[in-house]
């Protein structure tokens, strides 16, 4: 599979993002996990690499079975709200 430079670049991103699933990169883009590690391998400094796998390695958010919760999106029971902002009034 030919992947262009915004497709990498896309997949990178959702990658970074601790609640993107490697099951939702999958369904998007048809890599699998392994692939997926061996795209950000390449493409990346291995300094960097060596963050991201070691953040996400276990990582429950990253494996929709490994979730807490079904879909949607998480919120921590002590997050506030947030409060005067114009963008959320509307």
């Amino acid at each position: 599979m030919t992947l262009s430079i915004e497709d990498i670049h896309r997949i990178i991103e959702m990658a970074w993002e601790d609640r993107t699933t490697f099951e939702a990169i999958n369904h998007q883009f048809g890599l699998k996990e392994q692939e997926v590690i061996e795209l950000m391998r390449t493409e990346m400094k291995p300094s960097s690499f060596k963050l991201w796998r070691k953040r996400v390695q276990g990582r429950k958010t990253k494996h929709e079975k490994l979730r807490g919760f079904e879909k949607g999106r998480f919120k921590c029971s002590q997050q506030k709200q947030i409060s005067n902002n114009r963008i959320s009034k509307r």
